[in-house]
Order: C-alpha cells, then structure tokens, then sequence
C-alpha cells in the first residue's frame, strides 16, 4: 500500500514494489516522482526526513534536512533598524537552505532498498521527460503562486507557461528536470553535491546574491539517527510510538502530549472535556518547543527530561479540569530536573514578545492568515507485503519554496525561514522559537515535520504523517489518538474533525466540520477561537488491520489524497 497526496506519485511507489522492490524502494520512487507531479511540495530542492521500520523490528530515522550555508550569519535577516526584514527569509536566493533530498532517498535506497537508485528513480523520469495532464490541483496553485513565481524567469517560463498559465489538462512536460533526474540516476547522489547540478547551481547563486557554495553542497552529509519511542496502554492493547528526534520537533511534542493525557479517559471529539484536555496538552508541548528545541547536533536539548513521566505529571498538574489555561501564565516548564545533563533553556528564549501582546482579535487574526499558508511539505507513507514500513515527509517550506528555479529544472526550499531569525519574532507560521534554534552555518532548523510508525502489542499498526507547519504536530497527534486512543477505523481516523494550539498566540484552530455545540462549549471555558475556520494537516496513513494484517490506506480526503495498492 502507498499513499500520498497524488495519484501518480502513489501509482510509481505501487509499480516499484510489483518490480520487487521493498517499502523502501517505492517511497524513494514517491520521493522522486512527487518532485515532478507535486512541485509546490515534492522535490530534489528541499529536505526532510523518512522514518524506516523494517520487518525484522530495526527502526531507524534518515535525517536529510537541508543546512544553512557556511558563509549564513546569526542576523542576516535583521535590517539597520534592528528588526526582521519581511520576506528576506521566505522569497529568494538568500532564504535558501542547503538541500537535503537527493542525499537522503540515495541514501535510503543504498542501506535499506532492494533494487538500485536508477531503477526506483525510473517512473519519476519518465514522468518529468513524457509528462503528465495536470490536475486542477496542480493547476489552481500554480495560479495560486503566480505572483511569487513570476519574479524569478526560470520559474516563469517553466511553471507559469512564460506568463501565460496552464490550465487542468494540459500535458505538462520539464525536459530539464528530466535530465537533472537521469543525471543522478546514473551518476548517484555526487552528480547533485559536486557534478554538473552542483556546479549549474552554485554558479546561479552567486550570480544573484545567495549563499551556497560547492563546498556546502560537498559538505553536506546525511544523518541516521535513532527515533524517539513513548509506550502506551490504551483500549487493552500496549502501543509503542516511533517518532522523530531533533532537529524535528514534532515527536518530542507527541510523546510529551501523550504524556501527559496518559491518565485521562478520552471519549470523543463530540465530547467538550476530552478536547479542553488534548488542547492544554498541545499547548504545553508547544511551549516547551518555543523555550528548548533546536539542532541537538549543536545545542543540548532535553529530550529525557521532556519525555519524563515525573515532568509530564508537573505539567499535567497545572491543567484546570474545566477551564482554560493562558498561554501567557502557563509558559515553559522546566524539565531539567529529570533531564540527565540539567538543561536549561537557552537565552533569549522568547518572551515579552509582540505576538504575547497582541488581543485576542489580532491574535486570531494572526493565526488565520498564518493558518492560510499550505506552507508547503508533503507526506506519504508505504508497507510492502513483508511488514516493512516507511513514513517520509519532506518539504520545501513555502509552497513552491523560494519560488526560485534552477536552471536544470527544480525548485529550491526557503528552508531559512525555519530559524529563529530573531528571539521574539514568529516565523511565517506564527511560531516563536529560541535562541537554540539561532541561524549558524551547517546547522538544522528545527522542524515540526514528523513521520510517525505505530506498533500495537509490538506489531506494525499505523504508519501517518502529515504537512502543515506546526499543525503537522496537531494533525498527527489526533491521528494516533483516533486510531489507537479511540479505535477509528484507518479512514475514519482521518477524516475525523480536527483542532489546533500551538501556545502562542493564545488561538484555538478548529475545522469545519468541528461541531458547534463543542465550539460553544469551549469558548465558555475561556477559549478564544479563531473565526474563520481551516483545514489541518494533510495525514496520508496506513492502517493495519490486526486480524488479517490487511494494508488500509486511509488518504486524507481534505487536499485530495491518494491510496495505490495491490
């Protein structure tokens, strides 16, 4: 089974395993083809990260999150005046990282796959060299992103018909991202990181101003880590989650969240007191995102003392049972006491800032139109006929990234934003993040995003993940809760309603077909809900029925999700 958000980069996974590939090979053959038929999100220009559970039981986590350059600084973004400068970090040369992908599917498919870079890299060629009709998905954000990609002329030509703009069904063809992709094929990943790629462009960098060079590029290297695991009991069954470590944050916050609700019994969304209880989770989570997280290869970050089970209960016991917390009073906790080195959080942890200041009118405001950027990452999930199993979510920040083009036919990230550009100042998603997550060359931002593998009594039961920002902590949070806390069936879990509090601002997201009478519920209790409502998350999951092992693809129906099987 795969799932993904698009049909065609589903059915490439789907033909690499009839070719004998593993769940491995069909998500580096995903990776690549979404590059082609998802430019806004899938690429060779970004970065991410892919959560690896082998049948034999080894979990491993391929960290291939871009860098910033060496010659970054810690104020690039701060104009004479002493504040950000709006745009600088999300549109352009300047604002892009390092990328990640190519080095990461590579090195994925050498240690983990079956067949070879050239044969999972296949189906995405032929996709970019023959082309493909483009979906009125595709189309409505290439309209959608005109004005950004408009500035920049390789953009222009290829992604906007040199002005004119392409319509739903139309056979979209990128001979240059086709060569690009058939160079690395048959080169492998140094093609990318110092062959002609590299050289193409860093030649465009330093034509305009940006930062790359080729040692960057030479220097970058991919990192295998050991993921985060939390064990629950919950509906008689013991679940272990696999989540995702720094740089990512996203499983620190779920296993802290989970932590701290371990005791409650969660009914339902239709139940005012069982959201009041996983909203005052999310929000502490997210405080103590904003106060200790950043590249734990550079700054110490207190995964142990985060994920005790003595920080959750002192967390827990600041939750009022009915009403709700302020995000102003309740902070950041302080987990060093069970954390083996005593952390402590880095200065200039973000406090006092504008965004605290704000009414609760301009803070929703805020929030929406933060909650209005599909920001755009993407996720997809395998499990081949053995058991193996792969959650990746990867990612060029923005949609379309710096709206910026290669000449050889891909887009680059604005993965820069993803710093702290400076302590206080919320990133485009609206997340104040600390001085541990300051901008210095070879470093990694932090990054909510979080491929997530759930076992149930030690077997695989639920791959997710999902894009989104900081609702990707949210949106996989609830995933896991509907499948194994609530026992939704695979698609239902998805299609469940969903909510959103990222601790500051003080603004609770809910979706549409959030029940109002719950809506009324938490604004009695004090909640300040934002007006206009949003989707959350985009989750493309894999259930695993426990009595037959059957493989249930559950896409998310909100942005059009696919799920290919055999």
């Amino acid at each position: 089974m795969v799932v993904s958000d698009e049909g065609l980069g589903s059915e490439a996974g789907v033909e690499i395993l009839k070719k004998g590939g593993n769940a491995v090979d069909a998500a580096v053959a995903v990776g690549f083809a979404l590059a082609v038929v998802e430019p806004e999100a899938g690429n060779i220009g970004g970065g991410g990260f892919m959560l690896v559970r082998m049948a034999d039981g080894r979990a491993r986590f391929v960290d291939y999150r871009e860098e910033a350059p060496g010659r970054a600084t810690r104020n690039m973004y701060v104009g004479a005046d002493g504040k950000v400068v709006p745009g600088r970090s999300t549109l352009g040369y300047l604002s892009v990282g390092v990328p990640g992908t190519v080095a990461g599917m590579a090195f994925a498919q050498k240690h983990f796959g079956k067949l070879t870079l050239a044969e999972d890299m296949a189906p995405a060629i032929r996709l970019a060299k023959d082309g493909f009709p483009l979906g009125a998905k595709l189309a409505g954000t290439l309209r959608g992103s005109a004005d950004r990609l408009g500035q920049f002329p390789n953009s222009k030509r290829i992604f906007l018909k040199g002005g004119a703009l392409y319509s739903a069904g139309e056979i979209f063809r990128q001979p240059e991202l086709a060569a690009t992709l058939e160079r690395i094929a048959k080169n492998g990943p140094s093609e990318f990181y110092a062959g002609k790629t590299a050289q193409d462009l860093t030649a465009q960098m330093a034509r305009h101003g940006g930062l790359i060079t080729m040692q960057d590029l030479a220097k970058y290297r991919v990192h295998l880590r050991e993921p985060l695991e939390g064990t629950y009991t919950a509906r008689g069954a013991k679940w272990t989650i696999i989540s995702s470590p720094p740089p990512s944050s996203g499983g620190i916050a779920i296993l802290e969240a989970l932590n701290i609700l371990e005791p409650y019994k969660l009914k339902s969304w239709d139940d005012a007191q069982s959201v009041h209880l996983v909203v005052e989770a999310m929000r502490r989570a997210f405080a103590d995102r904003a106060t200790f997280l950043g590249d734990s290869d550079f700054a110490h970050v207190p995964v142990a003392g985060l994920l005790s089970e003595k920080y959750a209960a002192e967390r827990r016991a600041t939750i009022d049972p009915r009403e709700a917390s302020s995000s102003k009073q309740i902070g950041a906790g302080d987990p060093a006491p069970f954390d083996h080195l005593q952390a402590t959080p880095a200065e200039g942890t973000p406090g006092g800032s504008a965004i605290e200041k704000l009414s609760p009118e301009a803070a929703a405001a805020w929030m929406e139109a933060a909650a209005q950027k599909s920001g755009h990452t993407t996720h997809y999930s395998v499990v081949d006929a053995a058991g193996n199993a792969v959650s990746n979510t990867y990612t060029l920040n923005d949609s379309y990234g710096s709206a910026v083009t290669t000449t050889d036919g891909f887009l680059l990230n604005d993965e820069m934003d993803d710093f702290t550009s400076q302590p206080g100042t919320p990133n485009m998603f609206g997340l104040l993040q600390s001085e541990a997550n300051a901008i210095a060359p070879g470093h990694r931002p932090l990054s909510s995003m979080m491929p997530t593998i759930v076992l149930r009594d030690g077997k695989l039961s639920f791959v997710t993940g999902s894009p989104g920002g900081p609702r990707i902590i949210s949106a996989t949070l609830l995933s896991i809760l509907n499948w194994a806390w609530l026992g939704m069936d695979a698609q239902a879990a998805i299609n469940a309603p969903r909510f959103h509090q990222q601790w500051m601002p003080d603004i609770v997201l809910i979706e549409p077909p959030f029940p109002d009478a719950i809506a009324n519920d938490l604004e009695q209790r004090g909640y300040h809900l934002a007006t206009r409502r949003g989707w959350i998350g985009e989750v493309e999951a894999i259930g695993i029925d426990p009595k037959t092992g059957e493989r249930l693809g559950a896409p998310d129906p909100r942005r059009q999700g696919a799920a290919r099987g055999y």
